[in-house]
């Protein structure tokens, strides 16, 4: 075994976003720990790394302590859409705040660098249009989305307090609307409602006029800016934006959607659900600077990549599966779209 081989643990590494990671780490020879809780997390999605010797599987829930060896730490721990997070409001909190605690202390007793996978969902409903990572955002503390909000808000404190205070090697990554395969069909996310409900000829949800906006990133992409981020020296900390910044309405989706799927769904309205952000684009300029990152995957050919998985997922399975007994409900337009990434 090389020396210079990486011992990396992803938390929430059988959601979404984390599957994909844990993709590139273990193809990249690094030693990948996954921990999951499986509350939006599946098993399918981790299902083919298992006989890859760079790979491990445990079911933890980060509100708990662990106790690893390793050199790198990702935390994508927390539900991360509104049907999910929601779900359990406080759960959703103590996974957020009590999470990064553990996976502090922890990067703290074994010198490990820790990146945190925070979201947009830090600025609320924003005043300032793009999204730099200076601004410090409009979010209604009281509100259905205060658990992620806040809860996300809360972890940065926290990792920015145990940099300064005990020197913790940090990263703080603000994910933007990100989508692809492995996003859950049941997920209340745009890109996965639209194209689930198009593919089963369904009417597409549109929420409000649909005119409010959203910049969405391939998951790719996005886990290339991650592994970035994580690459860089100690001085780059962040917070950083990762995301696409090219924005579109999200009636110009749908109408994508129902194009690439040839679909005979229509539009229709609903009321636009408490605190759901009327503009939502972020500013890469940092990310461009300090990676050399920017996303590459046109929409076009993301969506088409994502409208095969689903194909391929409802063929097998029929009608969409829940995550798990009693989440559901109404679609939502979603936040970050940064998937299931439990526990």
């Amino acid at each position: 075994m090389s020396l210079t081989r990486k011992r990396v643990l992803v938390t929430g590494g059988a959601g979404f976003l984390g599957s994909h990671l844990c993709d590139r780490l273990a193809a990249a020879g690094d030693d990948v720990l996954c921990v999951d809780n499986y509350f939006t997390g599946r098993k399918d999605n981790i299902a083919h790394l298992l006989g890859n010797p760079n790979f491990e599987a445990l079911r933890h829930d980060v509100t708990f302590p662990l106790y690893v060896e390793v050199d790198e730490i990702y935390n994508l721990a927390c539900p991360a859409s509104p049907v999910h997070y929601q779900f359990d409001p406080v759960q959703t909190t103590k996974t957020s705040v009590i999470g990064a605690i553990n996976m502090l202390g922890l990067a703290k007793r074994i010198g490990a660098t820790i990146l945190q996978s925070s979201t947009s969902e830090v600025y609320g409903d924003p005043t300032v249009h793009p999204q730099t990572e200076d601004y410090r955002g409009n979010v209604n503390p009281l509100g259905p989305r205060a658990c992620y909000d806040e809860g996300k808000r809360c972890a940065e404190t926290l990792f920015f307090d145990y940099h300064r205070q005990h020197k913790v090697r940090i990263k703080v990554a603000r994910i933007f609307n990100t989508y692809g395969p492995r996003m859950h069909p049941n997920d209340g996310r745009v890109v996965s409602n639209f194209i689930v409900q198009a593919l089963r000829g369904e009417d597409i949800t549109l929420y409000g006029d649909g005119m409010q906006t959203r910049a969405f990133c391939y998951v790719e992409d996005l886990v290339d800016g991650l592994i970035r981020l994580m690459a860089t020296g100690p001085e780059v900390t962040g917070p950083m934006n990762i995301g696409n910044p090219h924005e579109i309405p999200v009636r110009e989706l749908a109408e994508r959607v129902i194009d690439l799927v040839n679909a005979k769904s229509r539009i229709v309205h609903k009321p636009l659900p408490q605190d759901d952000p009327l503009q939502r684009c972020p500013d890469i300029a940092m990310a461009k600077r300090e990676l050399g990152w920017a996303p590459a995957v046109p929409l076009e050919e993301g969506l088409r990549r994502t409208v095969a998985y689903f194909e391929a997922l409802l063929s097998r399975s029929g009608p969409p599966m829940q995550a798990r007994a009693g989440i559901g409900g109404p679609d939502r337009p979603g936040d970050d779209g940064f998937g299931d990434h439990a526990p």
